[in-house]
């Protein structure tokens, strides 16, 4: 019985190294000085979600009252438009990962201490 608690302690330190070394390596990314990669980084912190703006948009031009209904007629499929972007697109930005990283770290470091 001891043995499969000892390979399960051992399993979670390595989860929790591997963790520890991910969260390390996303810390360490933000610390860049270079002016490009700055403002690559800065990009990836502010992912745009382009299928909720053309899902507003969209909402916007449909209830805009106008006599032809040229409104009405692009406003239905740009809501379309943006519900399909939101399920395809993925606007994870490195704080995503970097909080997930952290939040299994948490989790991990939990179950040790409630097995231990």
């Amino acid at each position: 019985m001891k043995d499969s608690f000892q390979e399960r302690i051992e399993k979670l330190k390595i989860m929790r190294e591997s963790a520890k070394r991910r969260n390390e390596m996303y810390s360490d990314l933000l610390k860049f000085d270079d002016k490009n990669t700055r403002r690559s980084l800065s990009a990836l912190t502010k992912a745009p979600a382009p299928g909720k703006k053309i899902s507003k948009i969209g909402f916007i031009m449909l209830w805009i009252p106008e006599p032809t209904g040229i409104t009405c007629a692009v406003g239905g499929p740009m809501i379309l438009a943006g519900r399909y972007l939101d399920k395809v697109y993925n606007g994870a930005k490195i704080s995503d990962v970097h909080n997930h990283t952290k939040d299994s770290f948490s989790t991990i470091h939990d179950f040790k201490d409630s097995v231990v």
